[in-house]
């Protein structure tokens, strides 16, 4: 007689069609119930996850979180996953996904004494293959998930070996769902059971698995599925009905398999895709929740940086406060936009209150880290940039300052960078404010950070007779811009790039950097589709007069009232770089399209500004390659995918690029806040806005929508997009873009200062010498006892890198495999720095 688990469980979402009181109310109910049905019945093992809930109980009913405490204690409560939450499993970053299992395993150690061995998604729609090395490092030899089914991912069985992009493996197991309806546990578990009669003898598992308890909404067990399931295992005789746990099965599961010689197939892939149009629906919670991962890791470093000086204690508390909320808000219906709008507006302020606790800890540190700068001299107007990464970084920097008083001559302030008595290439720009007075400077100027440490200019005033900030001339010629490594050309009667060539060597078609409107189904997951590949019509330049208009140059308040402006235009003009602008309408929307060139380097950066007004439909930026026989990769967590050139929606994380191998060249694309992405023929479209309906996904052949009323779309109204153009050779872009993508999510912060003078100036504090290895982390561990120091191999290539910690004078050679995360661990004292395990351990 071959055994079958029995786990039960109740799965819950904390908000998804409801807000969080009632998700807290459901918690609090079924955690009860289950409590009433563990202590009445011998044998039942109820199974949940997720610290979040746990907290709710523990808060709001502290009298029940004690009986859950001593049904854990006698093992009629199992607590199993051991994370946070359920969160989307494709577009948190790696170390996203670290804090949610560390956190869920600092929460379960403390409250129960329990470590879980498998890790529960259930109701995540994907999951990224970089999931596996950190499960394996972090102690799981398990994975328990349900979607996406073998329609959307075939996979050779349910029951598997996953394996990760550095060859890590783990077991896993897709169940066909997470529970039952309210009575329906017995019926399931006789229909599972006559499934496995069906098949073949050699294909039928030595050992089985089923999961019920009413879920969704909560539920868990009921009186009726107990007394059927207990009828049903006194009648059954070929199987053994157990109430168990996730960790016996795949104990069992791993014992059965070693003694009848047998072996499982191997999967070497993510397990994607499914609800495709979940990659962009709510735009502004993904934009926003990477902002916050990026400011978390950033203020991490910063504060790091400064603890270890000796110039700021390193606020734990309020660090991890600021990291639930980010954690909380990668739930697996708020960070792909499933839920209801009342969800999304509470996700957005809880994402708020993350970065403003990380602001406040940012700034904290940046003026610590000011210590031991000198005074400023008579006339100068100190600017300070802290890098806060292991290695220098070469850019455009720019900073507004405020003259000390109002010009109000007819001359015209012009600073003037320096850099230890060397004057950099620099440009006045239009500053933020629109004051129609001379007193607030914006300066663009080329420089290079020195690595983990402050940076000083010196901005100093001369008089000019006018601006230089803007270029005058001919539109046409205007638009043609090179420098020694670039010739670009923005087409003026479509506003479009139609030509980026680098070195010699052309990387885009004409019509490049164009918006086009695709057809959706107005179901934000996209369940019964792949892609969005259906044209409803493309952006077009506006007309001289509406342009104007959107411009705001019509306004009877500006100065030049009624003028008109081309829709293509240079907006700044200097030695540092030109910003052309077009302005574009589709239907009843309009966007303002910027492009900035530099005048050294390779690298565009494109900011996209939609008033989006258009509802059931999909926006995209269209990119076409000269590389038509490219490789598309694409970023993921810890790890890059090669991915089909086939048209179907991908997701992915801070870059996606062609690369040609024959012809070693690439093309990649930098963003901010962006997941979803598809590839065909050497075109990449990222997707920009999703305005399906808020929550509504198909029935059976019911219609989508009922709708006799108002209904909001999503992502109607304003919304910005940035991005970043590179290209040249692909072995270097291979190697280069990963740190680059660091750097453009975490951008080094600048800021017009005026030091006492007083204190020690300090150097770098930590240095990484390759660049194919980055530092996705430095922070505090949870027991305060040491820092952890997290690189990545992001090439796919064996590297060797070496660290050091200059400030300490520790250094320690570092070897790693492809793909491979290795964490370091320096001492509180930082009289030690050693490799370790993920947690620090």
């Amino acid at each position: 007689m071959k055994d079958l688990h029995l786990i039960c469980n109740a799965h819950m979402d904390p908000v998804w069609l409801w807000d969080m009181e009632e998700g807290i109310a459901a918690a609090i109910s079924t955690f009860r119930m289950a409590a009433v049905f563990c202590e009445e019945y011998d044998g039942l093992v109820f199974n949940h996850n997720e610290v979040v809930l746990y907290k709710w109980i523990e808060e709001m009913e502290p009298a029940l979180f004690a009986r859950i405490q001593k049904l854990v204690e006698k093992g009629k409560w199992h607590i199993m996953g051991g994370w946070y939450l359920q969160p989307d499993c494709n577009m948190p970053c790696g170390e996203s996904f670290i804090r949610q299992m560390e956190t869920g395993r600092a929460y379960f150690l403390e409250k129960f004494g329990k470590q879980p061995a498998t890790a529960i998604n259930f109701d995540p729609f994907g999951h990224s293959r970089g999931l596996v090395q950190l499960l394996a490092k972090a102690g799981f030899d398990s994975y328990l998930f349900c979607r996406p089914g073998q329609g959307d991912c075939p996979l050779p069985a349910d029951d598997f070996i996953w394996v990760g992009f550095d060859g890590s493996e783990i077991m896993a197991h897709r169940a066909d769902s997470y529970g039952t309806l309210m009575g329906e546990a017995g019926k399931k578990t006789e229909e599972w059971m006559d499934s496995q009669r069906r098949k073949p003898e050699d294909q039928q598992p030595l050992t089985g698995c089923m999961l019920w308890g009413v879920g969704n909404h909560g539920g868990g067990p009921s009186r009726m599925d107990l007394e059927d399931l207990k009828a049903l295992k006194e009648r059954t005789g070929d199987w053994n009905l157990l109430h168990s746990t996730p960790e016996a099965y795949f104990a069992q599961r791993r014992e059965v398999l070693r003694a009848a010689g047998r072996e499982e197939p191997r999967v070497e892939r993510d397990l994607n895709s499914w609800a495709v149009g979940c990659y962009t629906s709510q735009i502004r919670v993904k934009q926003k929740h990477r902002e916050a991962e990026g400011m978390l890791s950033m203020t991490e470093k910063m504060l790091s940086q400064a603890a270890l000086r000796g110039r700021l204690p390193y606020p734990c508390k309020e660090l991890e406060e600021a990291g639930e909320a980010l954690l909380f808000c990668e739930f697996h219906d708020i960070l792909p936009g499933s839920s209801i709008q009342s969800v999304e507006e509470a996700s957005l302020q809880m994402l708020d209150h993350c970065l403003e606790i990380l602001n406040y800890w940012r700034r904290r540190a940046f003026f610590a880290l000011l210590e031991g700068e000198a005074k400023a001299e008579e006339g100068e107007y100190p600017i300070f940039i802290y890098n806060p990464h292991p290695h220098p970084v070469e850019g455009i920097f720019t900073c507004d300052f405020q003259l000390a008083n109002q010009n109000w001559s007819d001359a015209w302030a012009l600073p003037v960078i320096t850099r230890n008595g060397q004057v950099l290439e620099s440009q006045a720009e239009k500053e933020a404010c629109n004051m129609n007075l001379d007193w607030r400077k914006r300066v663009s100027f080329c420089a290079v950070l020195a690595p983990s440490s402050m940076n000083r200019f010196s901005a100093r005033i001369t008089m000019a007779d006018k601006s230089t900030g803007n270029a005058a001339g001919e539109i046409k010629e205007a638009c043609c811009y090179a420098n020694d490594r670039i010739r670009v050309r923005i087409n003026p009667e479509t506003g479009l790039l139609d030509s980026y060539m680098v070195d010699g060597t052309e990387y885009l078609r004409e019509g490049s950097c164009g918006l086009v409107v695709m057809k959706t189904d107005c179901d934000p997951w996209g369940m019964n589709r792949h892609s969005y590949r259906e044209e409803l019509g493309r952006f077009c330049l506006m007309g001289e007069e509406e342009g104007s208009r959107y411009s705001g140059t019509s306004n009877e308040r500006h100065g030049a009232a009624g003028r008109r402006i081309p829709s293509v235009r240079v907006v700044e003009d200097g030695p540092v770089k030109r910003v052309v602008e077009a302005v574009m309408e589709y239907g009843h929307s309009q966007a303002c399209i910027r492009y900035s060139l530099p005048a050294k380097g390779t690298k565009i950066q494109v900011e996209i500004r939609v008033n989006w007004a258009e509802k059931g439909a999909f926006l995209k930026w269209e990119i076409p390659t000269a590389m038509k026989k490219g490789m598309p990769l694409a970023e993921t967590a810890y790890g890059v995918m090669a991915h089909s050139s086939d048209g179907e929606e991908k997701v992915f994380h801070r870059w996606c690029g062609f690369f040609d191998e024959e012809e070693n060249r690439a093309l990649t694309v930098l963003n901010r806040g962006n997941y979803g992405v598809d590839f065909l023929e050497g075109t990449m479209r990222i997707s920009l806005l999703h305005s399906a309906v808020y929550a509504a996904h198909p029935i059976g052949d019911r219609p989508l929508l009922v709708q006799d009323r108002f209904l909001p779309y999503i992502d109607q109204g304003e919304r910005s997009f940035s991005f970043e153009i590179n290209a040249g050779d692909g072995e270097e872009r291979r190697k280069w873009v990963t740190r680059e993508a660091a750097v453009y999510q975490e951008p080094p912060m600048a800021v017009p200062a005026f030091p006492s003078g007083e204190g020690e100036k300090g150097g770098s504090v930590i240095l990484v010498d390759n660049p194919a290895v980055v530092l996705s982390a430095f922070r505090k561990g949870t027991d305060d006892a040491c820092y952890l120091i997290r690189l990545f191999e992001s090439t796919g290539t064996p590297q060797e890198t070496g660290v050091r910690i200059p400030v300490l004078r520790q250094e320690l050679s570092v070897s790693l495999g492809a793909f491979e995360v290795k964490t370091l661990r320096l001492s509180a004292d930082g009289k030690h720095l050693e490799e370790c395990g993920i947690f620090g351990e």
